[in-house]
């Protein structure tokens, strides 16, 4: 298959200078785009590609008036914005019954109010522009199975697929609406969730693939999804997870693969 040719079209990808963000970002720098991203902190180095490289928005994305000006900053390229990949999110391990409401709120907000909230202020540019758009939201494995330690950030994730499926009806044709269902990936962070190389070792021994995914592994599908090779898919949740978890009874009962 052909590499995918993004060239000249303008993306936004919100939490797009580290982790998975920043290997979304540098995909879509190499398959040509111009590509936006913000953050509440500038990182030391920005993501670039053959010396191209991104455009960075101090914004915390929870604040609907700084989306607004990473928005801005996106049109001002080339008068379009193509792709908003609405990745940023995330939560610390937090037991429910020790969470107080405001740390509940703030998970909510970044991991589905934000999404929305972007998806909002790219919608009237996009259905304008004469060109269809493609939002990807990143959602989680947690959105669709137990997350004990992140209630909160699980219950967000099942919110961000079912508002991708209905975003997807509302907004169709303009505006095609998908969502990437990730499983465990390995980042610089993959430790503070799985513990040290043993630990995220004996967790990957747990998914049929036998390893964690990859940033690129996540970027790879968001190409897909902002392509025109999937230009009939909306309001699809595609997983990538590696064939998800082994099911916990076949080990108790010594049942081999």
């Amino acid at each position: 298959m052909k590499a995918t040719n993004l060239t000249g079209a303008t993306v936004i990808v919100t939490g797009g200078t580290r982790g998975v963000g920043r290997g979304i970002s540098e995909a879509f720098l190499a398959a040509g785009a111009h590509v936006v991203v913000c953050g509440r902190n500038a990182p030391d180095k920005l993501p670039a590609v053959d010396g191209r490289e991104v455009v960075f928005v101090q914004a915390d994305v929870r604040d609907p008036d700084q989306i607004a000006g990473v928005v801005d900053a996106a049109w001002a390229i080339d008068g379009r914005i193509d792709v908003l990949v609405n990745n940023a999110g995330g939560a610390p391990f937090a037991l429910a019954a020790d969470t107080s409401p405001r740390f509940s709120e703030k998970i909510v907000a970044l991991n589905l109010l934000a999404p929305l909230w972007f998806a909002q202020a790219v919608y009237g540019r996009m259905r304008d522009q004469g060109r269809p758009g493609s939002i990807v939201n990143i959602a989680s494995v947690s959105g669709t199975r137990p997350s004990p330690g992140t209630a909160a950030y699980g219950a967000a994730k099942a919110g961000l697929i079912n508002l991708t499926r209905s975003l997807a009806v509302e907004w169709a044709p303009d505006v095609r609406v998908n969502a990437i269902v990730a499983g465990m990936i390995l980042t610089e962070q993959a430790h503070l969730h799985y513990g040290d190389d043993d630990g995220i070792a004996a967790v990957a021994r747990t998914i049929p693939m036998q390893r964690l995914a990859t940033p690129a592994d996540i970027a790879n599908a968001c190409l897909f999804l902002a392509s025109d090779a999937a230009a009939y898919i909306t309001g699809a949740a595609l997983e990538v997870h590696g064939g998800g978890e082994r099911p916990a009874f076949l080990d108790a009962a010594n049942v081999n693969q």
